[in-house]
């Protein structure tokens, strides 16, 4: 929202837009997951980190789980396009359908799905962007782009200290299908771009030298942790660390870029 303030310092919002736009966001979000378990509930029960999840702990019926997950999904998506505008709505529905119904039934059939959960899991920033100025440009590609590549080393972390609950769910991930080492150059590969990617905002003006300096040096320092994973005596552990380590990683990059435009 403050990077399409600044991109467009002509178009004010009002708090109460801004607001609904983010609470419309929330109830996209909140549907997508909530039918993400509901189609998910069965393989839940396989993995430890799922298993006290309302649907597979039995604390709530699937039938609840799926008129809830809608609604929230229409209910945001309305009010977006009552409220914001229709590119934003658009976007989010996109995001909504992409999550639950392209994504998560490809997590059977393909480590590839993780790419193409990626595309959802970016575009909030997005829609903050589109909230304020109306259109998609360079700038919200910037935004777009940054949490994408992010996502894609991430995921892969977890999946290596959790391939064999994955495997146990039946979920095709990227160890699992291609083997450890496979992987391991994945995350470097991908932690590679993700430094590249992250100079975007310098690229369509942004932010400028004090952000250069965060990305590249943070970006760098995330780089190395991915290497030092191919000579790791505890894989696990090392991809545990990455995990965690990825979290402050990106909070550093998106803050930076509010910080230098405040």
């Amino acid at each position: 929202m403050l990077c399409g303030a600044l991109a467009s310092p002509g178009h004010v919002q009002s708090w109460s837009v801004l607001a609904l736009a983010m609470l419309g966001t929330v109830l996209v979000v909140g549907g997508a997951n909530a039918l993400n378990m509901y189609l998910e509930r069965e393989s839940d029960k396989r993995m430890k980190r799922t298993l006290t999840r309302p649907l597979p702990s039995g604390q709530l019926a699937p039938r609840i789980a799926l008129v809830f997950g809608l609604a929230l999904g229409f209910t945001g998506t309305l009010l977006l396009a009552l409220a914001v505008n229709l590119i934003t709505a658009g976007l989010a529905l996109f995001a909504f359908v992409s999550y639950v119904w392209v994504y998560t039934p490809l997590k059977r059939v393909s480590p590839w799905a993780l790419h193409a959960g990626a595309v959802p899991g970016a575009i909030p920033p997005v829609l903050g962007y589109t909230t304020v100025t109306g259109r998609l440009d360079a700038a919200a590609g910037a935004l777009f782009l940054i949490l994408f590549l992010w996502q894609i080393p991430h995921f892969l972390a977890i999946s290596i200290f959790r391939q064999s609950e994955y495997e146990a769910a039946g979920i095709r991930v990227l160890p699992a299908v291609k083997g450890l080492n496979h992987t391991l150059y994945a995350v470097v590969g991908y932690s590679l771009l993700l430094v590249v990617g992250s100079l975007a905002p310098l690229a369509v003006g942004l932010a400028g030298p004090v952000y250069a300096v965060v990305a590249l040096t943070s970006g760098n320092v995330f780089l190395i942790w991915a290497l030092i994973g191919l000579r790791a005596a505890s894989p696990l552990g090392w991809a545990r660390s990455l995990f965690f380590a990825s979290m402050p990683y990106l909070i550093a990059l998106y803050a930076t870029i509010v910080a230098v435009n405040i």
